[in-house]
């Protein structure tokens, strides 16, 4: 698919599999609006956070308490300036070292080359069971 922002998406998921995410901030939009469906007083992975200094604030998150054992993003659909790509996770939680496995859908819209905002929905009950043990 020859879509600019599907590249650009695409590029996301090669710096995360890096652990590169001063390379994820910088294509953020400075208003960049960041969802993890579900709680944080469930689990403190999910929520919303604001600007890049914010998402830096949730990947800091994710390596405090996951540890992926697979994350593969499968299918990259867009429609105007969503991208929509359905994947994979699976891991365990660092602080109970139990596992959780997970389907699931990423929304991004991209706006002059930007992340303008991100979705997540996944099983949320995966994580919440496993963060508690």
């Amino acid at each position: 698919m020859s879509n600019p922002n599907v590249a650009m998406v695409q590029g996301l998921y090669a710096t995360f599999g890096r652990a590169d995410v001063a390379a994820i901030l910088a294509v953020l939009d400075p208003n960049v609006d960041w969802t993890v469906n579900g709680r944080s007083s469930d689990y403190p992975v999910f929520g919303n956070w604001k600007t890049p200094a914010g998402v830096q604030d949730f990947f800091k998150l994710v390596a405090e308490y996951e540890n992926f054992t697979e994350f593969s993003p499968r299918d990259i659909y867009a429609a105007d300036d969503k991208v929509f790509v359905l994947g994979h996770y699976a891991g365990k939680i660092n602080k109970t070292g139990k596992s959780y496995a997970s389907d699931w859908i990423h929304i991004f819209t991209v706006r002059n080359g930007k992340v303008l905002s991100f979705r997540e929905f996944n099983d949320s009950h995966q994580f919440v069971a496993a963060y508690r043990g």
